[in-house]
């Protein structure tokens, strides 16, 4: 394969190694709390191993420290085994809609 010019570098996002650091999973929007571990983790998302299994696509919520109660809502989006890629996603904003005019405004 013949290449003319300089080679793209492909930017990725930091990650952060966690060494398998104990995190929790939360589903069912907080029924059931589930431990794992945290293989490495960006701004965009993490890699988690788990003995719980989960399908492509099944939204679930990251809880990184237990003493926090902050939850990061994310969505699985590939599996290998018991490894999961998860995606962090942003809450659904629901559309406002325009406030209805009092009558005689002009």
């Amino acid at each position: 394969m013949a290449s003319n010019g300089a080679r793209i570098k492909v930017s990725r996002e930091p990650r952060r190694q966690l060494n398998n650091r104990a995190a929790w999973i939360t589903v069912d929007d907080g029924a059931t709390e589930s431990q794992c571990a945290v293989v490495d983790i960006s701004p965009g998302g993490a890699k988690i191993t788990t003995e719980v299994e989960f399908e492509v696509n099944d939204r679930l919520a990251l809880t990184l420290l237990a003493d926090h109660a902050k939850r990061y809502p994310c969505k699985v989006v590939w599996r290998r085994g018991k490894t999961y890629g998860l995606k962090f996603v942003t809450a659904e904003v629901e559309p406002v809609e325009p406030a209805a005019e009092p009558a005689g405004a002009v």
